[in-house]
């Protein structure tokens, strides 16, 4: 108990009944969690009588050990795991209340994906039409709501009755095979508490329930919670402000609405920050003061005000991953660890211009949580596109892509096509021309059809037209979840295409790029190969931590770049109409802010080719949100400067300038690029988010920003 602080303090012995304690970023809640349970043990609590439920099995591991250092009992008995290990052990003890198999195994995710697989081949399903990943993505979801095939037929109508057809067929598989998948686990011990014998035993035997990271809980999760602890002595730990992620499942309402179900309820805030410097926190806790239907807190340090938060504007993302390559170096000059830098983005099709950047100038990094962008699947199956455009006997290339998108090549033929391409010592393009089977067929004709429509197309055009004519696309947008970041890497893979080419024509071999195009294929095929086999690091080496606001959670870096701040980047798109959309997308900016430790620098682009194109890119509101006297900009932002042509008349009384910020009620924020006539009789042009617009200066409700 020694060093805890006032309001750890205060949480720490809390009397008997519920709590919350909001524990903001960086303000020790581990060590919170792990000292309650040794004071209720020092209080008499047997540990048998406590359960204590984690989202990571790391962190129930931490628990456990810190526990151990500070108590001197047998922790055996003590209920410590993830949900989903508290639910596995019920499940094994109590198998029969719920007519599972004494022996019943759990699916992974892959094994659940293949089954839902084979049910829909049985059923006769279309995978171009119903894709099994996005068909997995949806019934996950509906499990994670308590939703059976049942209640997904009568909540979601009509519109779902395959939806619903193939998840009754998957659930019948699974019972008859005694197996459970993720999903379940919980399913079945919310379902467990049905039985009233077992769940007054449970009652009766925990007596203090303690959960971490509970804004992340979903419908199932806190239902069994609250089932379980009707003595009322519920001890939850959790922090709404980094409440990131709805889009699996978490709901931010039940840490916002626990005083309601639970009247007694007492709530400590531990606001002191242990982590940043003041100038990081103040800069945070302005952020994140814009965001509606807040419980409240305001962090604070000890460790004095520090740096300026930091400021960069780059002219595009090229210039942006060289200058936080650059910052890099220096760090490492001054004496630093590669380790101690992370670089944060919103979409991890970003990634792609800083490995690009730390390779050039041989600096080791890793992507933390993910594959590194030229790893990815979806850039793999289409490069193996452009491989088969630059030799048909790729065979490696080939297989990867005979069935993607599936087009019914099964097992079967592809092993024909291996033994007679070992046999008669061709490749599997020639042994596939001389199979002459129908579906095999139309392969050997798609990729050679490619090749003539593309065959005097730039680099950047054949990528994009693999892209499309493969219908990799289109295969990749019904994935459900997955489908909005295999898209924006497919179109970052274009923006690469292009990058290169021009980068190839500026450096290459000039005038031979006209007359040996084959070159540049060849050229930037190897450079994807290199690009992915080099440059990155092992977890415990020393190298640059890459990875997307959503990994970053919970980790901490003495010098944090957090990129692409614009809007329709971050906050994303999809999140600009959508106040909960938006709210979550701010929660996400706080979340990487508090992940600095002693520097934080902000950086955003005034051009950025993403996604395919190239754009204009407005500042994004979180940067505005920030008061200035805490920035620091370390390059002044460019004015965008009037076109040579047309020629516009323009007088003297502009409302607007060129290069300004206004503000639109229904387009939002915008950025003038043009105008026509004089004064507020004439007409200006505006780059919003959803595009470029005129509008008449006369009737247009417009605010001037800056």
């Amino acid at each position: 108990m020694n060093g805890l602080n006032p309001r750890q303090w205060e949480a720490v012995t809390a009397p008997a009944g519920p709590a919350l304690v909001l524990a903001g970023a960086g303000s020790g809640k581990t060590r919170v969690l792990t000292s309650r349970i040794a004071h209720l043990l020092e209080g008499g609590v047997r540990p048998g009588e406590i359960l204590a439920v984690t989202f990571t099995n790391k962190a129930a591991r931490e628990m456990r050990e810190r526990l151990g250092r500070m108590v001197s009992l047998d922790l055996r008995p003590l209920w410590m795991g993830t949900f989903h290990g508290v639910a596995h052990r019920l499940l094994r003890l109590h198998h029969g209340a719920l007519d599972l198999p004494e022996g019943f195994q759990v699916l992974d995710a892959e094994d659940s994906l293949r089954l839902i697989r084979r049910v829909m081949r049985e059923a006769q399903l279309d995978e171009k039409q119903w894709p099994p990943r996005a068909m997995a993505a949806r019934i996950s979801r509906w499990k994670d709501e308590g939703w059976g095939p049942e209640q997904v037929r009568t909540q979601e109508g009509r519109g779902a009755v395959i939806y619903a057809q193939v998840y009754g067929a998957y659930e019948s598989a699974k019972a008859r095979s005694g197996l459970v998948d993720f999903g379940d686990l919980l399913l079945y011990a919310l379902r467990l508490w049905q039985v009233p014998e077992i769940l007054a035993q449970y009652q009766r035997r925990i007596q203090h329930v303690l959960v971490d990271e509970f804004q992340d809980t979903n419908a199932v999760q806190y239902a069994w919670l609250k089932a379980l602890a009707q003595h009322q002595n519920l001890f939850v730990v959790g922090d709404d402000d980094q409440a990131i992620y709805a889009w699996r499942g978490a709901r931010v309402e039940n840490l916002l609405r626990f005083g309601e179900d639970f009247p007694a309820t007492r709530v400590v805030r531990l606001e002191q920050n242990y982590r940043s410097t003041g100038a990081i926190l103040q800069a945070a806790n302005a952020v994140i003061a814009h965001n509606p239907d807040r419980l409240g807190k305001t962090l604070w340090t000890e460790h004095g005000a520090g740096e300026a938060v930091q400021v960069y504007t780059a002219y595009n993302e090229v210039d942006e991953a060289r200058y936080v390559v650059g910052r890099v170096q220096q760090w490492l000059a001054a004496g630093g660890k590669r380790a101690e830098c992370a670089i944060l983005y919103r979409s991890n099709a970003q990634s792609r211009a800083f490995e690009e950047a730390l390779v050039r100038e041989g600096v080791p990094y890793r992507v933390y949580g993910g594959l590194r962008f030229f790893e990815r699947a979806e850039v793999k199956d289409a490069l193996a596109y452009l491989r088969l455009l630059a030799n048909r006997h790729d065979d490696t290339a080939f297989e990867r892509v005979v069935n993607v998108p599936a087009r019914g090549i099964g097992a079967v033929t592809l092993d024909r096509l291996r033994a007679a391409a070992r046999a008669q010592g061709l490749s599997l393009w020639q042994a596939a021309g001389a199979l002459g089977q129908g579906k095999v067929n139309e392969f050997l004709n798609l990729v050679n059809r490619l090749d003539r429509e593309l065959a005097v197309a730039t680099l950047a055009g054949k990528m994009e037209g693999v892209i499309v004519g493969s219908e990799l696309r289109t295969w990749h947008a019904r994935e459900g979840e997955r489908a909005e970041g295999r898209l924006e890497n497919l179109d970052e893979l274009v923006t690469a295409a292009r990058s290169y080419e021009q980068q190839w024509s500026a450096e290459g071999p000039g005038s031979d790029l006209a007359a040996q195009p084959g070159n540049l294929l060849s050229e930037f095929l190897t450079h994807a190969a290199l690009e992915a086999g080099e440059g990155a690091g092992d977890a415990w080496e020393d190298c640059v931590q890459l990875m997307s606001l959503h990994s970053a959670k919970g980790l901490e870096f003495p010098l944090v770049f957090l990129t692409g701040l614009e809007e329709g980047l971050f906050p994303h798109q999809r999140a600009l109409e959508d106040a909960q959309g938006l709210s979550e997308e701010r929660r996400l900016c706080y979340v990487g802010m508090t992940r600095a430790m002693r520097v934080l620098v902000l950086s955003h682009a005034e051009s950025r080719r993403l996604h395919g194109s190239e754009r204009q890119a407005i500042p994004s509101r979180f940067l505005r949100e920030v008061p200035s006297e805490l920035l620091q900009d370390l390059r002044p932002r460019a004015k965008i400067s009037r076109p040579a042509a047309p020629v516009r008349t323009v007088g003297a009384d502009i409302p607007y300038p060129l290069g300004c910020r206004i503000q639109h009620p229904v387009f939002g924020e915008g950025v003038v690029l043009d105008y026509e006539a004089d004064g507020r009789q004439g007409r200006i042009q505006v780059r919003f988010p959803s595009g470029v617009k005129w509008l008449a200066l006369g009737i247009a409700p417009l605010e001037r920003l800056a």
